[in-house]
């Protein structure tokens, strides 16, 4: 079975809306939904959430983007924004084998506008779980 992490980005007033657009859009792997919320601005929020891969009820929701995560640190990030941490971090040089010390980066998300790195700090707002499935 494989599966994707995604994370929809949301506001805390769009939030109940959001999360019934994710139970009705795909079907989750497990029976969770982690809230966060970008510390930096309380009214963004990122709702992460796994999904079997290319099993989506009605193609990807608005506003959504793939993630992996680095559970020792809790950071999410995409693969760009990786390319450009290890490029930004390795004297601009992507390089696989490049360690990134993921514990500058803990409790946030890693993002790129495709000039530049980044990073929002998060903490979870809430773990919703469903016991209907």
């Amino acid at each position: 079975m494989q599966t994707q992490l995604l994370c929809t980005f949301t506001t805390k007033n769009e939030l109940s809306h959001t999360l019934q657009e994710v139970r009705e859009t795909y079907h989750l792997v497990y029976n969770y939904i982690y809230v966060l919320l970008n510390k930096d601005n309380v009214n963004e929020m990122f709702v992460t959430y796994n999904v079997l891969r290319d099993k989506h009820r009605r193609g990807m929701l608005r506003n959504t983007i793939l993630v992996h995560r680095k559970r020792e640190t809790n950071t999410l990030y995409t693969i760009n924004a990786l390319n450009m941490l290890i490029k930004s971090e390795n004297n601009g040089v992507v390089d696989s084998s490049f360690i990134v010390e993921w514990d500058k980066f803990r409790n946030s998300i890693i993002l790129t506008d495709d000039t530049d790195i980044k990073r929002i700090p998060t903490e979870i707002y809430e773990i919703i779980t469903f016991n209907d499935r």
